[in-house]
């Protein structure tokens, strides 16, 4: 018998039309570029039995509540034309983003609160397939210094049985080759109007994900709330260039941005217009006094305008 080699695995995502129901993604259309895959392919609640017997021994077991997560990263980059989502385009909406295409010009994600869209995932692993349905989930986005920018999403689908199938052939579109976070690269960053000197950038949507499964219900990955977060490191201002201090302790919020790409169709920039700062701390790097700056991003009255991520 032929061994399963881990160095062959891939992943296909297409958008739902209808929750739940598998779309059939193809390694044509539907193939996205990742690194540090991981899958959990079976995940679920354990009913011990607990049966009470004249003899030791263990009591069997049934298994409940049963899903399938899979997490992986991909680099920060645009799809190579402007107007054009990226390939992973699928799973950020399925993270409680819309999508706004502006034909030849822009993709834009924003939160939503309601109307969740799901993807459905295919993993295979040098012959064998692990399909996803129903996928919801979460993100973290960082950015350091050196290092090539990525997305890391955890997402949750529904559990269906694996099956043995022949590896498709994947072809990758819509994922330009990333820039280093440096400097050239990663442009017009502000807090709150300060054009510091930026270190790194890390933020999370932190969504709320749970699976559902009622009597006489579909069964569901639902995003419930999300808690969106984040912490910039930049070299430590004086007080006169920057007081980010009587910032922290205000009330008052601000913008944090930043554009990483230099050319039409690979420029990403990401923006949380309603920046609140938190707990401010000093730390070393190289000598250089830095300042960490953790911050929540809220929204407006409005609602659902707390984080913006536009390719260009």
């Amino acid at each position: 018998m032929a061994s399963v080699l881990t160095r062959r695995r891939l992943i296909l995502a297409k958008i739902e039309s209808t929750y739940g129901t598998d779309p059939t993604p193809t390694g044509a259309s539907n193939a996205i570029l990742v690194r540090n895959l991981e899958i959990q392919p079976l995940v679920a609640d354990t009913v011990n039995r607990d049966l009470v017997r004249p003899y030791m021994g263990q009591a069997d077991q049934l298994l409940a509540q049963t899903r399938v997560e899979v997490s992986f990263e991909v680099e920060l980059a645009g799809s190579g034309a402007a107007g054009t989502a990226p390939a992973y385009g699928p799973v950020l909406r399925s993270c409680g983003l819309s999508e706004t295409i502006a034909a030849s010009t822009s993709a834009t994600y924003a939160p939503e609160s309601s109307g969740f869209e799901s993807c459905t995932i295919h993993y295979h692993e040098d012959g064998i397939r692990h399909k996803l349905t129903g996928c919801r989930g979460t993100f973290e986005l960082t950015g350091e210094v050196g290092q090539i920018p990525a997305i890391s999403f955890t997402m949750t689908g529904i559990y269906n049985a694996p099956t043995d199938e022949t590896l498709p052939t994947p072809t990758y579109a819509n994922q330009a080759t990333p820039l280093i976070f440096k400097q050239g690269n990663t442009t017009n960053f502000t807090a709150f109007s300060y054009a510091g000197c930026l270190q790194s950038y890390n933020f999370s949507i932190a969504n709320d994900v749970i699976y559902r499964e009622l009597v006489g219900c579909t069964k569901e990955i639902m995003i419930t709330n999300r808690a969106p977060s984040g912490t910039v490191v930049i070299e430590a201002p004086t007080i006169t260039a920057k007081d980010f201090f009587t910032i922290a302790t205000g009330s008052s919020t601000g913008s944090i941005t930043f554009q990483h790409g230099l050319t039409a169709g690979n420029i990403c920039t990401v923006t949380t217009a309603q920046s609140d700062l938190g707990n401010l701390t000093y730390s070393d790097q190289d000598g250089v006094q830095m300042l960490n700056m953790p911050f929540i991003a809220v929204p407006t009255s409005a609602g659902n305008d707390e984080l913006s991520i536009v390719y260009t």
